[in-house]
């Protein structure tokens, strides 16, 4: 018994660890609030003085930009550039005409139809092409508004050569700077005379603003002040000439062509509407250049070209 109590004691003492190193060190369990001291300390990473004053400089650096970018004023949008104009400004003849022939073939055979033409159109005046249908008139007509090109020669709008555009940039001028009268009148028969005349206006791009100013304007320049809620069909023949009249000038063409405007017309309504055509010329300053058969108006015209067989006769 004395020999498992003497080996009893020697177990119970405490004996010392040796770390790797081998020094031997008494083995005591730390307290826990002294162990969870020292955990949390593991993970705090004191940073050096120099490191903090650099972060500390650069952000409060950032904060001024970032503060001053705020009272800064919105970048400003870059200008646009202003667009380029359809016609420069010219003070020469509104058209000429050099020496333009114009050809059709159909089949084998060819048609010449304009042979030759000369002729130049100054501002506001009023120039009428006379001859019997099949004379070439409308051809001519049709080249000077840019519906239809020549085979040959050169056809100026305000020194511009029509026959170099494209023809994006030849309907432009038609919605800018021509308008066109037709014999038939060519009036949209569900809309009133007021109307018609707006629907120009919509098609040149003009501001809505103006519409009403404009349309009101352009009725009492023919006439038309009591007639404006009315449609074609509720209108004589005369009354839709002119309405077609101020469709035709409402966003301020430069020049105005009218195919046989007075050809559906007795003579006092083609009166009336030769009458309108020198009141718009004044008014508005256009020019107009007209086709005709009919001898009894040709006296209230600046210049009569008369055609035959596609050349004019001198």
């Amino acid at each position: 018994m004395s020999v498992i109590a003497g080996m009893k004691k020697l177990f119970s003492k405490k004996r010392p660890a040796k770390s790797q190193s081998g020094d031997e060190h008494q083995l005591e369990q730390p307290k826990p609030e002294e162990g969870a001291a020292a955990e949390a300390s593991s993970y705090i990473i004191q940073p050096e003085p120099s490191v903090v004053a650099e972060v500390s400089s650069d952000g409060q650096a950032a904060v001024e930009e970032t503060a001053a970018a705020a009272v800064e004023e919105p970048p400003q949008k870059a200008a646009k550039k202003p667009k380029k104009e359809l016609l420069p400004p010219y003070d020469g003849p509104v058209l000429e005409v050099r020496n333009v022939h114009r050809s059709f073939q159909t089949g084998s055979r060819i048609i010449h139809v304009l042979k030759g033409i000369d002729m130049e159109v100054k501002p506001q005046q009023l120039v009428m092409l006379k001859g019997r249908s099949g004379s070439g008139k409308t051809t001519l007509l049709n080249m000077l508004g840019g519906l239809d090109q020549p085979s040959s020669g050169e056809i100026l709008f305000a020194g511009q050569p029509l026959q170099d555009w494209g023809d994006q940039r030849r309907t432009a001028l038609r919605r800018k700077e021509i308008g066109f009268i037709f014999q038939a009148y060519a009036l949209m028969p569900l809309l009133s005379a007021w109307e018609n005349v707006e629907l120009s206006l919509r098609m040149a791009d003009v501001p809505r603003s103006e519409w009403k100013e404009r349309v009101g304007h352009c009725l009492d320049l023919v006439g038309l002040t009591k007639r404006v809620k009315h449609r074609p069909f509720e209108m004589s023949g005369g009354e839709q000439q002119r309405v077609a009249i101020a469709k035709a000038i409402a966003h301020r063409p430069r020049l105005l062509l009218a195919d046989e405007p007075t050809a559906e017309l007795d003579s006092k309504m083609g009166a009336q509407v030769m009458t309108v055509f020198r009141n718009i010329i004044e008014v508005e300053q256009v020019t107009i250049c007209m086709t005709t058969h009919d001898p009894t108006i040709l006296e209230v015209a600046d210049h009569v070209y008369e055609m035959a067989d596609g050349r004019f006769l001198k």
